[in-house]
C-alpha cells in the first residue's frame, strides 16, 4: 500500500472535520463511499482513519461507523505526542510569531552539562538562547544545546529562523523522535530579563531531548514558558489493566 496515499486520505478528511464539514457528534462517511471517492482499498481507508483515531479527530462506534469527536485546541496550545516547532504552532494557530538570538556560541560538554543534557563530556556543541515572541509578546525563553556534528555550518542567522525547517529541509536530517519532561521551576534572573512575568514568580519548563534517524540525539532543549499562557493539550487512549 503506498504511504503517501493511506496519507492523502488521512489529510484530506482532517482538512474536512477541521473545517466543520464533517462537525463534532457526526459520523463520516461509510468505509464504501471512502473507498469509491479515492478509489483505493479498505485497508488504505482503514490507515487513514486509524490515524485520525490516533490524533483525537474521531472515534469508532461498533455497529455505527466513525463519528467525529473534533474540538479545536487553545490557541498558544501545543500538542502531546507531536514534535511541532514554535513557528508551527503560530502558523497552525494562525498567529504572528518572531524569534530572537540573545546568544549564540560554542562550546564543549563538561562533565556538569553531560549529566544535565545526556551529551557524553566533550561533545562539540552550539549553544543558543532564543525568545519566541507570539503577537509581539515575549512568551517562551529557549535554552538549547545543539550537537555541531550534526549541524556544523549553523550561523546565528540561521537559528532565528526555523531551526527544524533548516535541519530537515536543507541538511536533509530526519527527526523522529524526543523525550520531554514538564516541571513548574522558580523563575531565574534570565528568565525576567527576557520575559515579562509581571505577578508570576514561575515559569513553565519543558525539557526536550530530540532523536534523528540514525538514533543520535541531536537537541537538548529547555522551553521555559510563561505561565499565564502555558497550555499542552494530549489525546489519550484508555488501555484496560491486564487481568489478573
Amino acid at each position: 500500500m503506498p504511504r503517501q496515499k493511506f496519507l492523502g486520505i488521512y489529510s484530506v478528511l482532517k482538512e474536512r472535520i477541521e473545517s466543520g464539514e464533517y462537525p463534532t457528534g457526526q459520523l463520516l462517511p461509510s468505509e464504501n463511499t471512502l473507498i469509491a471517492q479515492f478509489d483505493c482499498s479498505r485497508n488504505t481507508v482503514r490507515r487513514a482513519i486509524a490515524e485520525l483515531v490516533r490524533d483525537g479527530y474521531v472515534q469508532t462506534r461498533q455497529g455505527w461507523g466513525v463519528c467525529s469527536i473534533f474540538h479545536p485546541i487553545e490557541q498558544t496550545s501545543y500538542t502531546m505526542g507531536t514534535i511541532e516547532s514554535f513557528r508551527e504552532t503560530a502558523l497552525r494557530t494562525g498567529q504572528k510569531s518572531t524569534t530572537r538570538v540573545a546568544a549564540f556560541s560554542r562550546i564543549q560538554a563538561d562533565e556538569a552539562l553531560a549529566r544535565q543534557t545526556g551529551f557524553p563530556a566533550g561533545t562539540d556543541l552550539f549553544c543558543l538562547w532564543r525568545i519566541h515572541d507570539l503577537n509581539g509578546k515575549p512568551i517562551i525563553f529557549n535554552i538549547s544545546y545543539l550537537r555541531a556534528d550534526c549541524m556544523p555550518d549553523l550561523t546565528r542567522e540561521i537559528a532565528a529562523g526555523s531551526l527544524y525547517r533548516y535541519l530537515e529541509e536543507e541538511l536533509g536530517m530526519v527527526i523522529v523522535t524526543s523525550k520531554r519532561t514538564i516541571t513548574v521551576e522558580p523563575a531565574t534572573d534570565l528568565d525576567r530579563q527576557y520575559i515579562q512575568l509581571g505577578e508570576y514568580n514561575c515559569m513553565a519548563v519543558v525539557t526536550n531531548q530530540a532523536y534523528n534517524s540514525q538514533g543520535i540525539m541531536f537537541e537538548y532543549t529547555q522551553s521555559r514558558h510563561h505561565p499565564a499562557i502555558f497550555r499542552f493539550q494530549d489525546n489519550a487512549i484508555r488501555r484496560p489493566a491486564p487481568k489478573v
